[in-house]
């Protein structure tokens, strides 16, 4: 919103959605804190965001992420750009989290498979949210963030939006199958964060 962007977020239940008071296994306020702060932004049915948005954002949990973009509706998402922040994570057997696909899949490919007319480009999910709008709270911005599609237009929409955002050097890894990299990279993130009792980090590539 500060860029000028208008926000509508989607969910399955407002009334829940709104009703929740704790915050998240990260300890981040619940939305209903955050939207509070925000008033310029919109809380609606998952279809009703997906009607309205331009591009689309995936930031549901993992587990539950093809059940809501077909709630969002197929036709609502055809010829969008769709960026899916999502991790295919498992809290079934408690911490650390497995992944529910990996080596020979991934929850980006079964997104792009299972809504075949959806432009979608797996991005930013390898960090803490705070990271992925204000790369600056670590190292000055000297980190990197990885990209994975099929189309390479919405690939250059999407850097132009992380340029924005003020990411210095976006990695583009190729196709939609690159994104079973980037998922499998998560555990070792979550490792990481508990090493290190902060989410404030990021990785990067040195040549």
């Amino acid at each position: 919103m500060e860029l000028g962007h208008e926000v509508v977020f989607g969910t399955r239940d407002i009334a829940k959605t709104m009703a929740e008071t704790k915050p998240d296994y990260m300890g981040n306020p619940p939305f209903s804190a955050w939207i509070k702060a925000h008033p310029k932004a919109k809380l609606v049915p998952f279809a009703d965001a997906a009607a309205h948005g331009e591009l689309l954002v995936n930031a549901t949990a993992g587990a539950a992420s093809l059940k809501a973009l077909s709630a969002a509706g197929e036709r609502n998402l055809a010829g969008k750009v769709l960026i899916d922040i999502s991790n295919p994570l498992d809290f079934s057997k408690g911490m650390p989290p497995s992944l529910t696909v990996c080596n020979t899949d991934s929850l980006g490919e079964q997104i792009q498979r299972t809504f075949p007319k959806a432009k979608v480009v797996k991005t930013l999910n390898t960090m803490t949210n705070m990271l992925m709008v204000n790369p600056a709270l670590v190292a000055k911005g000297d980190h990197d963030v990885f990209l994975s599609g099929n189309d390479a237009g919405a690939k250059a929409n999407v850097t132009e939006i992380l340029r924005s955002f003020g990411w210095k050097r976006v990695i583009d890894l190729g196709d939609i199958t690159t994104a079973r990299g980037v998922e499998m990279v998560v555990p070792v993130w979550v490792q990481l964060m508990a090493a290190m009792k902060t989410p404030v980090f990021n990785f990067k590539i040195a040549q």
